[in-house]
């Protein structure tokens, strides 16, 4: 695989080379490029919909079946539900683990919205815990300190493709009783310590939101576990419970359930796009390493590097006190970035009730205010990073 990778970054520095300077070294530097992985892959995409239109089976079909089994194979898992999306495989898992009203679900608030709001959804309490020093990934020890009589459940978030401990999660919840949900929507593919994202704790939910590490094209989720009666209560729970899910009749509903189905178009893109996510994975990472080269001596906080998959960068986030000013820049400079998150989840509107205030989550707030994410995307050639990264240096060696 890393032979495949090597030809296709040669073969794209020979096209910067024809292209010259102005079109690579120049030009304006997307903030994301949807379009260039469904150009390359358009014809076989083109072809694998055609199928499905002929078969007239949208719903749960072939294709759904066989990417279920293609992406548990890939994580290394025995058993993947495809649904509607991630929120939605969040709520099906704590809705089929008995997660519901009087509960309490640990989780960070340096996450997006989605995570807590499919605790809301359930009917749990959210309990937030601030990111560990210098990290954006929950705090190990606040997360021990706030499992109290109420705790059914903890969501670990491998944020911007960065895997959390869940191992250690994993034997502290154990001990308790609780779960631990992974919620991966950030980092498919990625591992820690030969284990797969997804796989460690009792269930893995992720994302296929088109930004994802693998999107589709449009919405889809999944859940990820190793426990068959977990996978058949959610098989049975995305289908509006229908009982045929069970081995019972049709049109016979043992329990309130859901419309959250993955559709057939999307499983069939999915399925052509899995083959290809180690590639893309491993050319995000060789990006975030130069990245991580070229701002090594800019007065910015740059994001772990781990090349042995922990991180997959789905994001590259960095962070600095004068965000405000850098952003103006790339701006005029015609690069692209976005501000993932401006606001923990503690302090959201929606979640005032809960009683969050300015002051409790230090660390989270903080990086509210610094955080600004980088264009990386498999696509992304090295004199692109090298255009951001000389528009970034620019900034500090003028200001």
């Amino acid at each position: 695989m890393e032979s495949r990778v090597a030809v296709r970054q040669e073969s794209a520095r020979m096209r910067e080379k024809a292209l010259g300077k102005a079109d690579c070294g120049e030009g304006p530097v997307a903030w994301i490029d949807l379009r260039a992985p469904h150009g390359e892959l358009r014809e076989e995409i083109l072809a694998a919909i055609g199928k499905v239109l002929d078969s007239a089976r949208f719903i749960l079909g072939e294709n759904v079946a066989r990417f279920e089994e293609e992406f548990a194979r890939f994580c290394r898992s025995q058993h993947a539900v495809a649904v509607g999306s991630a929120t939605d495989a969040l709520v099906l898992t704590l809705d089929a683990l008995g997660v519901g009203s009087g509960d309490e679900v640990i989780l960070p608030a340096w996450t997006f919205a989605a995570t807590a709001a499919a605790v809301w959804h359930v009917g749990a309490r959210p309990v937030f815990v601030d990111c560990a020093p210098e990290s954006f990934l929950l705090d190990l020890n606040q997360v021990a300190a706030r499992i109290g009589a109420k705790t059914r459940a903890i969501i670990p978030v491998h944020l911007y493709g960065e895997v959390a401990e869940v191992e250690a999660l994993m034997e502290m919840a154990q001990k308790r009783g609780v779960w631990v949900v992974e919620d991966v929507a950030q980092a498919a593919g990625a591992s820690l310590r030969g284990k797969m994202a997804g796989s460690m704790g009792h269930a893995g939910c992720f994302s296929f939101y088109p930004t994802k590490t693998l999107g589709a094209c449009g919405e889809g989720g999944l859940v990820l576990t190793g426990d068959g009666e977990l996978a058949k209560r959610i098989r049975h729970l995305r289908n509006q419970a229908d009982d045929t899910a069970l081995g019972g009749k049709k049109y016979h509903h043992s329990a309130v359930g859901y419309n959250s189905r993955l559709q057939e178009i999307q499983a069939a893109i999915l399925r052509i796009k899995l083959r290809r996510l180690e590639e893309w994975n491993l050319r995000r990472r060789a990006l975030a390493k130069l990245y991580h080269s070229l701002l090594a001596d800019c007065p910015v906080v740059r994001p772990r590097l781990a090349e042995d998959g922990s991180h997959i960068y789905n994001l590259y986030t960095i962070r600095t006190s004068r965000r405000g000013e850098l952003s103006e820049w790339l701006k005029a400079q015609g690069i692209g970035f976005d501000i993932v998150y401006p606001l923990p989840i503690h302090l959201q509107s929606a979640y005032r009730s809960l009683g969050g205030k300015e002051g409790d989550l230090p660390i989270a707030e903080a990086h509210a205010k610094e955080v600004l994410s980088l264009p990386i995307y498999p696509s992304l050639t090295d004199a692109q990073v090298a255009r951001v990264a000389e528009a970034i240096k620019e900034f500090f060696s003028r200001r």
